[in-house]
């Protein structure tokens, strides 16, 4: 590492190492296999996270600043493509015009309530690097405080915008629920003014059909939500806006645990007047994992902490003491829609984990197996295993990947004709510490503590990013 980036890294580690952007986009047939590649997995592997082209300021960048940019390999008889491309958003476009940054991010917001007027060109650049969705035989790369971007495959190019017709009218989240029975895709915007929460369905065709605000006491941070076949969940948890927090010199958006956490379950179809909230014991979640109705109850599995400093990550890199609490466990929530009762408990006391995934076909129906990527706390809580649970019988499987070898969320992509809930593989990029290597792993979902079936070397570097995602072959 040279004077350069040691001063980099001083001053934000996520500018440096594997978490330094790219600056090329290839596209390279992978030859360099260790094991084989199935002939019955054909789709597209994908995964999405920031890459910065314009940095306003080294220290006060976030890692959710970044660009977006997708890495994809594309799986077809046994053979293997790898692409990453820029999702081509109007403001990294203008951005390159100028030749130089007009968004600050995260740190806009901190000038915004010290009265510095925003750009122009608004408060913040629609950059689509956390998560994607499939439906409706469309790929949509997405940020949470805007529209999506809809995405061509097998190319990556960028399409545009998609405001459904004009019909969506708030933020969309980054993570969507599409019920694999119905076609329906539900989805939400949080905001930090007034309306705070608004939901909407989105019909198997990929028409906006429902939108409805959500009444809570103040705008707060949520990344996801749940759905079973006749509810879609929110969760109203302890990072909340403040600008009044803000102007006095705090954090504008902050861990505020007096807000309390609560679980707000409404008919799919339903209004503001139809949701039933059930107060829980105060968490921070993420990512749930699924959700689905037994009789009178909503049971709810997600990664919960104890608390999150989400605003604070460039400031807190590399710190060790005190932050496990920060780190998830898969948690069970069970919701009496009769007597308004909630339940809870840990599924897991060992494990530190997130990006928690399923059998996407389940979605909103009775699961068995929950992915996960467990946190190595020792390490900058780095992922260093890959976790498999199984709710019929409590059994925890562990695919580690040695030392040294950090990877990201995985997700499940079924085999071609499959004929059960885990047939199929648990896809997912590593990064090789020791070899300055990124690779692709494949892994027998049924056989997951065993080698990779395959393990595919990448020529180009893939940095640490957010979500991945598969898009089966039509």
């Amino acid at each position: 590492m040279n004077a350069i980036s040691k001063t980099i890294e001083a001053a934000n580690p996520f500018l440096t190492g594997n978490y330094a952007p790219v600056t090329e986009e290839h596209v390279t047939e992978l030859v360099e296999v260790i094991g084989e590649i199935p002939k019955d997995l054909n789709g597209h592997f994908l995964r999405i996270g920031p890459n910065p082209v314009f940095v306003p300021d080294v220290a006060t960048y976030h890692i959710f600043d970044g660009d977006g940019m997708i890495h994809a390999v594309q799986f077809e008889d046994g053979k293997a493509t790898y692409r990453n491309r820029f999702v081509d958003t109007e403001g990294l476009r203008k951005e390159r015009e100028k030749g130089t940054w007009i968004w600050k991010g995260m740190a806009g917001m901190a000038d915004l309530v010290k009265g510095v007027p925003p750009p122009e060109e608004g408060l913040m650049k629609n950059t689509a690097n956390t998560a994607m969705v499939y439906h409706n035989n469309t790929l949509y790369a997405l940020m949470e405080a805007a529209p999506p971007h809809k995405m061509t495959l097998p190319d990556l190019g960028t399409a545009g915008e998609e405001t459904f017709d004009g019909a969506l009218k708030h933020p969309f989240t980054a993570h969507p629920k599409v019920d694999a029975v119905t076609g329906e895709m539900m989805t939400f915007g949080y905001a930090p003014f007034p309306p705070y929460l608004t939901y909407s369905v989105i019909d198997q065709k990929g028409k906006l059909v429902h939108t409805t605000p959500i009444t809570i006491p103040k705008g707060v941070m949520m990344h996801d939500c749940a759905i079973t076949e006749h509810y879609t969940v929110f969760l109203d948890m302890p990072i909340t806006f403040d600008f009044m927090r803000g102007a006095a010199g705090g954090m504008m958006l902050d861990w505020e645990p007096e807000n309390g956490s609560r679980l707000g379950v409404v008919p799919r179809y339903g209004s503001d007047a139809d949701v039933k909230w059930f107060d829980v014991d105060i968490s921070m979640v993420f990512h749930v994992s699924n959700a689905w109705e037994e009789g009178d109850m909503v049971v709810v599995q997600a990664s919960r902490s104890l608390r999150s400093d989400i605003s604070r990550a460039t400031e807190n890199a590399g710190k060790q003491e005190g932050m496990t609490d920060q780190l998830g466990q898969l948690y069970e929530w069970r919701l009496n829609m009769k007597t308004g009762e909630a339940t809870e408990r840990h599924l897991d006391k060992v494990h530190f984990c997130d990006f928690t995934r399923i059998n996407d076909d389940l979605a909103g129906r009775r699961s068995r197996y929950t992915y996960a990527a467990r946190f190595d706390p020792a390490h900058d809580a780095k992922f260093d295993a890959e976790l498999k649970y199984d709710d019929a019988t409590g059994a925890i499987q562990v695919h580690t990947f040695g030392q040294g070898r950090w990877g990201g969320e995985g997700v499940f992509a079924k085999r071609d004709n499959a004929k059960s809930e885990d047939d199929g593989y648990v896809i997912l990029f590593l990064w090789d510490e020791n070899a300055e290597r990124s690779e692709c792993l494949i892994i027998d979902a049924q056989n997951f503590e065993a080698p990779p079936v395959a393990t595919i070397r990448i020529p180009h570097r893939v940095p640490f990013g957010f979500h991945a995602g598969w898009a089966p072959d039509n």
